[in-house]
């Protein structure tokens, strides 16, 4: 069910739906609380895929303050309101959405299904939801643009150490009507996580999670210059696993199978991808540089100390990202939430704030709106409904958020997202 269907009271319209089909037997595919969601999603997930969706960098401790920082603050409910209909659209960068809600970028979801973004993608169109591409997707982003119609879809930038692919993704990015570009700046380096270094997996190395990279001219050239210079690594040892690594990256790798069983650029893309994907050298003025290199709106993902909310205003972009990551990171991070609440009154509404890591539910949505964010992004959630149900399982976990959303609101005495504001919540 799209949320447009019933706009007036998307809630409400929800609940009926699943409780028509209870009337005749059926339970949701998809559980609509979030600890069920993510238990049954471990039981469908391999090992190696729920250490990687689900894992956070060292002892969790981010992870579990993201959860506590929204435990914090409770809802104050207000009765005797007309609160029949409610709108919870909001306007962002020229776009009327049907909630507050946008579906985050996640590296490799084909871990969690073998249509990965592709059916992400359609989920959100299905919604009317954006969805933001992950640079490290396991689809090139026209595939997933084409499921889309004229819906939403915005960019996840990891800025390179080559700026001509930079170039290039951003070019490709304007090519399939992204509304946004959101640049990640805290995964310069990846986080010590003790669920994937457990196993030795990391699923860029099997050649998952790199197509974006494999369907660019620019990348494509770089990875047959590496070859031609015999820039490459040394030869693995040769082992049961190498050869399912090999055969991994050969299948994901565009073209024939056999030809590129053949080809040394398989395993040349997979080790140039390593090699420049990030920038630890990352800095403000490359930042700077961004209004010569897109048009498209601008938005930092990473931000959590108000100081680097006004060098973001400073330098002129149009939006930040609240986020810590998701927890997967650094290990005793402060919370998304908690930083939220020091961030927004130096934003003071000058730009747009987008709150990431830690939503797991509608109520959260009501106390991030409350607190200052503009919207937020849904992470696990929608990659546990992708793992039960494919595409089917990514729009009914997000619709299930909306609807929960929508229906805090009302309860709260509230009848639109402009209403919400701290004096909905106290401290607990």
């Amino acid at each position: 069910m799209a949320v447009s269907e019933n706009q007036d009271n998307p809630g409400r319209a929800r609940q009926n739906l699943i409780y028509r089909d209870g009337v005749l037997g059926r339970a949701p595919s998809v559980p609509t609380d979030f600890e069920t969601l993510e238990r049954r999603a471990r039981r469908k997930m391999s090992p190696k895929a729920w250490a990687y969706v689900h894992g956070g960098a060292g002892l969790g401790r981010t992870m579990q303050a993201n959860r506590e920082a929204f435990d914090k603050w409770q809802i104050v409910p207000r009765v005797l309101r007309d609160v029949s209909r409610r709108d919870i659209g909001i306007e962002l960068f020229g776009r009327r959405l049907p909630a507050p809600v946008l579906l985050a970028p996640v590296g490799a979801a084909e871990l969690a299904h073998p249509d990965g973004d592709v059916a992400i993608a359609a989920a959100a169109a299905e919604l009317g939801v954006p969805y933001i591409f992950s640079n490290q997707g396991c689809a090139p982003m026209e595939d997933s643009a084409a499921v889309m119609g004229d819906a939403p879809r915005w960019f996840q930038l990891y800025w390179s150490t080559d700026d001509d692919l930079v170039d290039s993704l951003l070019q490709r990015a304007e090519k399939i009507r992204a509304d946004a570009v959101v640049v990640t700046l805290d995964t310069t380096m990846l986080g010590w996580r003790p669920e994937d270094l457990n196993l030795g997996s990391l699923p860029f190395a099997q050649g998952q999670g790199i197509a974006q990279y494999t369907s660019d001219p620019v990348f494509r050239r770089i990875v047959r210059d590496r070859i031609a210079a015999a820039v490459s690594k040394p030869d693995v040892e040769v082992t049961l696993g190498a050869i399912r690594s090999l055969v991994s990256m050969t299948r994901r790798f565009p073209g024939r199978f056999l030809d590129n069983l053949r080809s040394p650029e398989p395993r040349a893309a997979v080790e140039t991808f390593l090699d420049i994907y990030s920038r630890p050298s990352l800095s403000w003025s490359d930042i700077e540089t961004l209004r010569e290199r897109t048009s498209l709106p601008v938005l930092l993902k990473g931000v959590l100390h108000p100081d680097d909310a006004r060098r973001a205003l400073d330098a002129g972009v149009d939006g930040i990202v609240v986020s810590n990551h998701g927890g997967r990171q650094v290990d005793g991070s402060v919370s998304a939430l908690d930083a939220l609440t020091d961030i927004a009154p130096v934003v003071d509404g000058r730009m747009t704030v987008l709150l990431d890591s830690g939503i797991r539910s509608g109520a959260d949505v009501f106390k991030a709106l409350a607190l200052g964010a503009d919207a937020v992004t849904l992470g696990r959630p929608h990659l546990y409904g992708l793992a039960l149900a494919g595409r089917a399982g990514v729009r009914d976990a997000t619709a299930n958020v909306i609807a929960e959303f929508d229906l805090t609101v009302g309860l709260s005495g509230l009848t639109s997202v402009d209403e919400i504001n701290r004096d909905a919540l106290r401290r607990a």
